[in-house]
């Protein structure tokens, strides 16, 4: 198995100033065992074709395939690997998501972005809205899971302000 990149938080230094429509980052690969889809599934999603190895056999996809829930928790991993330099509020909604082709063990998976539009808030200057497209790729180039996030990142007056709030009240 390969295990995901050690994460070491950092304080974000990208705000909403700094992005670009069209900016594509690329994860590293990872390869996904079946043992940790079983060990997933029996936690978080304990269908049968999730969580039994030998139940799964009969199942449409003929063995275990990893939980969607699974998927988007190693998403969740490799997102911060090449997107954990922007300083976002929050997100606020995905659109578009489809599970597209289930992910089995063996497969090495990588999580492409691309922001497609960026949105100056018209009420807050303190933020605006990055909408971004995802896509979790197999080894064969397939989509397995894809979607559009739609997240609020703090622009430099919203990260100044936040900054001076906090240093006033430390």
């Amino acid at each position: 198995m390969s295990e995901p990149a050690a994460f070491t938080p950092v304080r974000p230094t990208r705000c909403f100033e700094d992005l670009a429509v069209g900016e594509r980052r690329v994860s590293a690969p990872r390869t996904v065992t079946r043992e940790e889809m079983l060990d997933f599934a029996r936690q978080w999603d304990p269908q049968w074709f999730h969580s039994d190895a030998e139940l799964a056999t009969q199942s449409v996809f003929g063995e275990v395939i990893a939980s969607g829930i699974h998927v988007l928790a190693l998403w969740r991993q490799m997102d911060h690997e090449i997107n954990s330099d922007i300083d976002f509020v929050c997100g606020i909604g995905w659109d578009e998501f489809r599970l597209k082709k289930a992910v089995r063990a063996g497969d090495t998976i990588h999580v492409t972005s691309e922001i497609v539009e960026l949105r100056p808030s018209t009420s807050r200057k303190d933020r605006g809205t990055a909408i971004t497209r995802y896509a979790v790729i197999n080894q064969r180039g397939e989509e397995a899971v894809s979607f559009t996030s739609i997240n609020l990142v703090y622009t430099r007056s919203g990260r100044n302000s936040r900054e001076a709030s906090a240093s006033a009240s430390a």
